[in-house]
């Protein structure tokens, strides 16, 4: 699952697709396979439309920009996929590493990260389509927290009731560590902040130090 190309996912779906015109299907069908070959950055709406056999201006009527074409084969395959992919990735990686919540919550991030690496291009246009665009935004919202949020607040909920985390609501729980593991995220491949020359498996071991700081339950002695 961490290792999935969406792509690749997306490229099948598309060839299924009952909703588009034969004109569309084949530039959408273009578009993912040449970002799957070339990355999204280094392909133009011009090597598109020239593989894909149509005008320019097609594509642009269609979809108006390089990135609404990306959203439009993604948001359909995340409203589809979602649910299954989160499905599997949370009983992975609790079948594994159920033993403590630090155990999940680094497991949970080197996942994540694996899956954001192996779909950088997709995860830099979804995020800054989120921070700018209100109505993606609220669409997108309820799929998110019903097929991620949730699963990770039953964990937390679960690991809380077992003394292991501090006695305030799981909601509130959830917000920090999404706060500081998005953060994390976006700041590394969106803002593309330059980090420190320390490996990917002490930033992951540093960053999970620091949420269970502020989350563990203290000891009976301290």
């Amino acid at each position: 699952m961490s290792k999935e190309n969406l792509l690749d996912a997306i490229i099948a779906q598309t060839k299924l697709s009952k909703k588009q015109t034969t004109k569309q299907r084949k530039i959408v069908e273009t578009a993912v396979k040449l970002f799957a070959e070339k990355g999204y950055a280094n392909t133009s709406t011009s090597e598109i439309a020239k593989s894909a056999q149509v005008a320019e201006g097609t594509i642009f009527r269609h979809y108006g920009t390089k990135d609404n074409l990306l959203l439009s084969v993604i948001l359909p395959f995340i409203k589809d996929a979602l649910p299954a992919m989160a499905e599997a990735t949370f009983s992975e990686i609790m079948i594994k590493n159920a033993a403590c919540f630090e155990d999940f919550l680094k497991a949970l991030i080197k996942n994540r990260l694996l899956f954001i690496k192996e779909n950088k291009e997709i995860f830099q246009v979804v995020v800054k389509e989120l921070l700018y665009n209100d109505e993606l935004r609220k669409e997108l919202q309820p799929y998110f927290f019903e097929n991620i949020m949730q699963h990770i607040s039953k964990v937390i909920t679960m690991f809380k009731e077992r003394g292991e985390l501090i006695d305030i609501p799981s909601d509130t729980l959830l917000n920090m560590i999404f706060n500081v593991v998005g953060s994390y995220f976006v700041s590394r491949f969106v803002l593309q902040f330059a980090y420190s020359d320390m490996d990917e498996e002490a930033e992951v071991e540093n960053l999970v130090r620091f949420i269970m700081d502020g989350i563990r339950k203290p000891s009976q002695g301290m």
